[in-house]
């Protein structure tokens, strides 16, 4: 596969695999309004722009994807959810769990440890101590892209870390322009999509299975 097939199909099945919810792609459709939001501050504010990142977008994102995405079998992709937890290329529910476990206690450590283990001057504010954990916030979520990168350069090759890399890195633009409808089937009562639109397309299937 080239690049872009790769890409067109790490897409597709995240797509396929995770978003059958019309709650979940709404919710990144809000989530990746954040993102982009975020991508803006992280230029001018790096601090706002990790609070933003993470208290909005990610929050928003895996709520959909914790609480509203049946996890029972996918009668659309004919699969388990094990056997697509063990296929996903980036961060399944479960590394998921240890990330956002990691985000959870960043702040409960930095209140015990204010300069967190001498890396910055203890904040002497309330202001200060959410600046202090909006930028390790930030350097845990630019960290977690670069691990699982990385990783994937050992376990899949270089090319689908950097592919997933880049999926990563335009995941926001991509959820608007494909869960930019999800409110208008929320209010028609259409909670599920069973993807038949894109099945429907045969080249687009044909690149996904490739």
């Amino acid at each position: 596969m080239t690049f872009l097939e790769e890409l067109q199909k790490q897409r597709w099945d995240d797509h396929r695999y995770y978003h059958h919810n019309r709650i979940n792609q709404f919710l990144h459709l809000l989530s990746a309004s954040c993102f982009i939001v975020s991508y803006i501050l992280v230029f001018y504010f790096p601090a706002a722009a990790a609070l933003v990142g993470w208290l909005l977008a990610m929050v928003l994102r895996q709520t959909g994807h914790f609480f509203f995405e049946p996890k029972t079998y996918d009668e659309v992709n004919k699969t388990t959810h094990e056997y697509k937890e063990s296929v996903k290329v980036g961060y399944n529910l479960q590394r998921k769990v240890v990330l956002l476990s990691i985000w959870a206690l960043v702040p409960i450590v930095l209140f015990f440890e204010p300069t967190f283990f001498g890396i910055f001057t203890a904040a002497t504010t309330f202001d200060g101590f959410i600046n202090n954990m909006a930028i390790i916030w930030l350097v845990v979520g630019l960290g977690a892209i670069v691990f699982r990168t990385v990783h994937l350069f050992k376990l899949m090759g270089v090319q689908s870390g950097l592919v997933w890399f880049s999926k990563i890195a335009t995941d926001p633009f991509h959820d608007i322009k494909i869960y930019h409808k999800s409110p208008y089937y929320i209010l028609k009562g259409e909670m599920y999509d069973n993807m038949d639109d894109w099945y429907e397309d045969a080249s687009f299937e044909n690149k996904a299975k490739i």
